[in-house]
């Protein structure tokens, strides 16, 4: 069977990352002196509680080649193809991280196949394209199919968010072309969303349920209101919120299913608490 994985910026609710048996390669969380392994030394509860009051934003760094190839290892005793799933490459280096570990193996592990996908997307809609991947893994799809199927679902794949500011994404360096969206007016709620594996605005609201409004509408802008889709709705400390945009979606689509997941603290750190994103693909 083929082997998926990607890393915890995918932010995958555990239950489905065992369920679907995919392998979790940690980002890194630098916080001072400390260096701290995203979703293993570090909860979300605990980080998100801290990072208000934090006087300097931390900062991240993806995977190494060496963290791949470590994965590559663990999994060899199983398997012998491996499908790699990452966040866009505009925006992290996790993707040649793992091309250079895939030259490792090579070397090192030369009966394994890899198959390294660049989703150009962030958030859950890189994690639909692991979660759907997987699924055709576990459905003994070649390791081509499994392949496709991720680069398929993350082309297809919309992401929307809003946060109540979009400091943290300026401080993080993450900001794309929705710079001058971060000197908008108190209170005004900033939409954004992903283009070519880049941040780009997408307008702005004067409040949370405004910027839900303005989100469901873009929705139905890139697929049709009353088309099956499967959803995720992503949060930074945030679930009440998560749930009433999900309703909200719910009474526009047809949600073949749903997921609510909170972002994991190496990508939640860019978005800051409060925040709440669509992700989604028609089906």
């Amino acid at each position: 069977m083929v082997q998926v994985i990607t890393d915890s910026c995918a932010s995958i609710p555990e239950g489905l990352v065992r369920k679907l048996k995919i392998e979790i390669v940690p980002y890194y969380i630098h916080k001072g002196t400390e260096t701290l392994r995203d979703l293993v030394d570090v909860g979300r509860r605990e980080f998100f509680e801290w990072l208000p009051k934090a006087k300097q934003l931390p900062k991240t760094a993806n995977p190494g080649p060496g963290d791949y190839l470590t994965a590559f290892k663990r999994v060899a005793h199983r398997t012998r193809e491996i499908v790699t799933v990452h966040m866009t490459s505009k925006g992290s280096g996790a993707y040649q991280a793992a091309l250079v570990a895939r030259e490792m193996a090579q070397e090192q592990l030369p009966e394994l196949r890899i198959e390294v996908v660049d989703t150009l997307q962030v958030a859950m809609v890189h994690g639909w394209a692991a979660i759907e991947a997987a699924r055709a893994a576990l459905a003994n799809a070649s390791l081509e199919k499994v392949a496709q199927v991720a680069r398929e679902v993350a082309a297809k794949g919309i992401m929307i968010q809003t946060a109540d500011t979009l400091r943290y994404l300026y401080l993080g360096g993450r900001i794309g072309r929705a710079q001058h969206l971060v000197g908008s007016l108190l209170n005004v709620k900033p939409l954004i969303g992903m283009e070519d594996g880049i941040i780009v605005p997408l307008g702005r609201a004067r409040s949370r349920l405004g910027a839900y409004r303005e989100m469901i509408r873009l929705m139905g802008e890139r697929v049709p209101f009353g088309s099956r889709i499967k959803v995720a709705i992503t949060h930074v400390a945030a679930p009440e919120e998560a749930r009433r945009l999900l309703a909200m979606v719910g009474e526009k689509f047809v949600c073949v299913e749903e997921i609510i997941s909170e972002l994991s603290p190496a990508l939640g750190v860019h978005t800051g608490p409060g925040m709440v994103g669509v992700n989604f693909f028609p089906v």
